[in-house]
């Protein structure tokens, strides 16, 4: 279920998911060790929970953090959750890490245990039901436990605004033309979990805003994550963008075209990160 970009349920799309996952994890590492740093919990977790795990960004950045926790990490694509068991494999703590496939729109959740932590990293938005999503970790949560809600408060941008030359202004308008696809299908997409947080029995006990900014240059991982990204919105995106502006963006796409992404010196990811840290009430 964890899904930083715009997706598909296309078989061939998991694979591209997959790369984006594991190029935000690489990317954002320092920011997502600083989100489980800063979490208000009583005491160490033990049994931790990852919904929407993805492969495995948020599952290893707690296992790193908290030594002596287990983890059940819960995604909908039995693809992600090979590639997580595999890397834990790789990083020895497979002894530390179930993996569950389980539908978290379906009417029953599989046996979950009774986690001290719950996180839920930019997957929330994805389902269609989250109301009924959050009454039911309300349910699993250990008494004194704790739920980390963490969201996209928008989608990555990576060139300057007054980039590229002669289109200034391109990634804008290239968010701004699936913005309608985004109410559509994404509808939970930038919402603010705190209402919903309550209306489900939970008590709001902290926030935070976690504010991107990386000078990417050159770098080989940034221009890869940078095209990752783009890429997957371009044919969203296409029909509403002029020729002129498209022509731009595949330029841009292009890894042969000394105007590519990966070879542009003004390249960065500025981005933020909501976190929600919650209780039951």
């Amino acid at each position: 279920m964890n899904r930083a970009h715009e997706h598909t349920p296309h078989q061939h799309d998991d694979a591209g998911q997959a790369e984006i996952l594991d190029l935000d994890a690489e990317v954002l590492s320092e920011h997502i060790a600083s989100l489980t740093a800063w979490l208000p919990l009583k005491g160490a977790p033990h049994q931790i929970v990852d919904l929407g795990c993805g492969t495995g960004a948020g599952t290893f950045a707690l296992l790193e953090r908290f030594p002596d926790a287990h983890v059940t990490a819960v995604d909908t694509s039995a693809g992600h959750l090979q590639l997580l068991r595999e890397k834990a494999c790789a990083r020895g703590v497979e002894g530390r890490v179930r993996t569950v496939q389980a539908d978290l729109d379906g009417d029953r959740w599989p046996d979950l245990g009774t986690p001290d932590l719950v996180w839920a990293s930019a997957s929330m938005h994805h389902l269609a039901d989250p109301g009924r999503a959050l009454a039911t970790v309300r349910e699993l949560l250990a008494p004194e436990g704790l739920f980390a809600v963490v969201e996209l408060a928008g989608f990555p941008r990576f060139l300057p605004a007054d980039a590229p030359e002669g289109r200034p202004g391109l990634e804008d308008r290239v968010h701004a033309a699936t913005d309608s696809h985004h109410a559509e299908h994404v509808p939970h997409r930038g919402a603010d979990w705190g209402p919903m947080l309550t209306a489900a029995g939970f008590a709001v006990e902290d926030k935070r805003t976690v504010t991107v900014d990386i000078e990417g240059g050159c770098g080989d991982t940034i221009g890869r994550y940078a095209v990752a990204g783009l890429r997957r919105v371009r044919d969203v995106a296409a029909p509403a963008l002029s020729p002129e502006d498209l022509s731009a963006l595949d330029e841009l796409l292009d890894p042969d075209s000394p105007n590519g992404l990966p070879h542009r010196a003004d390249l960065a990811v500025r981005t933020e990160r909501v976190v929600w840290a919650a209780r039951r009430a």
